[in-house]
């Protein structure tokens, strides 16, 4: 089916793809791609659509690459990441719909107001991070890391975007290395320039270090007009931090900017730094801004349970293997795993219900109403950073819903302790069934 103008009385004549989402306004373009405001006509959502031009890809021999991408996106599920909610192809043109991050570039905010307060920096950097080492986890490497493909949603949370040059552990050659020289010169580690491989998770790092710099700073930390000189000084490391960076914070970005691979700084020793862990105020997240026409409809829509798709309903089958969360033992150690309970209590309940266990907790978590339930966010940094904790709700009949709860992030011990000390209590009463059956869903995702 080619993508066609479809006219009619809801659409008011716009271009409507698929029969399902109206094209809007062009918000940014690329060598391969453009991205366009759409609103899905049948929910109201409102997306970013990426459009494709087949042609143009496949000229430029870029077609694996793209299907890389979509399969990235849809592997890379995490609050700091931007989501993929479907992908849709014509004849000529590959449509992605993807989550809308209203607030823009952080490039843009640095460019419009220079460089942020270490508090502020503390909290985009945090979550770079997080949304970085759940990728590095799947074995997914980003390679293009850098202030444009960081965005900011009106929530003031950062999101990571475009994914169009990763690549995967099954692209490691023989000597368990990438050796493809790609990325944004500013922001690429010596070693990527190098030409004699390179681990993909030390070169990610690499960017990140040059991401923070430029959030304390205000401007690049490798800068020359000259683009050999300039990658001469990422060989040697040469940079200065401002005077006014603190002194932890300077040996963070020194530990990250270390032109040796082999000596620089890991993740998992980069989350256990002082400047990292340092505890942040609450003044940090920009106000809310004036949103796009549409999306009144969007939040009306919000309100309503997503209704269950023929997927979810064979997965709730006990054909599945479905056993109860709160069992006893270490049978499921190591595996990251979600509960899901059917109710005939009204979606406000549920949400009621969780948002009470929230409080209950000595406000140790933040709650946010989500477009298809609630999420928990730990105000502390745990032994895997924050837990965050996702909700969904679905619709199977008109008086029937059932509840998907899962990790989204952090600890799975620390997860398993709440579930069974302060969820399972508050939610059984409403569970549907004589036996009040919370079942679980797992994975072989790493905790």
């Amino acid at each position: 089916m080619e993508e066609v103008s479809t006219p009619s009385s809801s659409s008011g004549g716009k271009s409507v793809v698929h029969g399902k989402y109206e094209m809007g306004r062009l918000l940014g373009h690329g060598s391969f791609a453009k991205v366009y405001y759409a609103r899905n006509v049948q929910t109201g959502r409102s997306v970013a659509m990426k459009v494709v031009g087949k042609e143009k890809v496949i000229k430029a021999g870029m077609m694996e690459q793209v299907k890389r991408e979509i399969a990235v996106m849809k592997m890379v599920t995490h609050p700091n990441i931007v989501e993929l909610y479907e992908v849709m192809a014509t004849r000529s043109k590959i449509y992605f719909a993807m989550e809308l991050v209203r607030c823009g570039e952080l490039f843009s905010k640095i460019a419009r107001g220079g460089r942020l307060l270490e508090d502020t920096a503390r909290h985009y950097f945090r979550q770079l991070i997080s949304a970085v080492d759940f990728c590095h986890s799947l074995g997914v490497y980003h390679r293009d890391l850098k202030l444009e493909n960081l965005l900011i949603d009106d929530g003031g949370d950062l999101k990571v975007a475009d994914f169009g040059l990763c690549a995967f552990t099954d692209h490691l050659h023989a000597d368990g290395l990438l050796h493809t020289t790609c990325g944004t010169p500013a922001y690429v580690a010596p070693e990527v320039i190098g030409k004699k491989g390179y681990d993909g998770a030390k070169a990610d790092l690499w960017s990140c270090g040059v991401i923070l710099y430029v959030l304390l700073a205000g401007f690049l930390p490798f800068q020359d007009d000259n683009i050999v000189a300039m990658y001469k000084k990422i060989h040697r490391g040469d940079f200065k931090c401002p005077p006014w960076f603190s002194s932890e914070a300077r040996r963070l970005v020194t530990k990250l900017l270390d032109p040796n691979p082999n000596t620089r700084i890991t993740m998992a020793k980069l989350m256990e730094t002082p400047w990292f862990k340092k505890p942040i105020g609450n003044t940090i997240k920009p106000s809310r801004i004036e949103e796009d026409h549409g999306s009144k409809t969007t939040r009306q829509n919000e309100k309503e349970p997503r209704s269950l798709n023929a997927f979810h309903i064979i997965s709730l089958s006990p054909g599945f293997d479905l056993s109860p969360l709160f069992e006893d033992g270490n049978r499921r150690a190591e595996r990251a795993e979600g509960m899901r309970f059917a109710t005939t209590e009204p979606a406000s309940v549920v949400i009621s219900r969780l948002e009470a266990v929230a409080a209950k907790a000595s406000g140790r978590f933040k709650v946010t109403k989500t477009e298809r339930g609630v999420r928990l966010e730990g105000r502390q940094w745990g032994r895997k950073g924050r837990l965050a904790i996702a909700t969904e709700i679905f619709a199977v009949a008109s008086s029937v819903l059932v509840v998907e709860v899962r990790k989204d992030s952090g600890d799975t011990e620390e997860y398993r302790s709440f579930c069974s000390n302060e969820l399972r209590p508050a939610l059984e009463d409403i569970v549907l069934g004589t036996h009040h059956s919370l079942q679980t869903t797992t994975t072989t995702t790493s905790s």
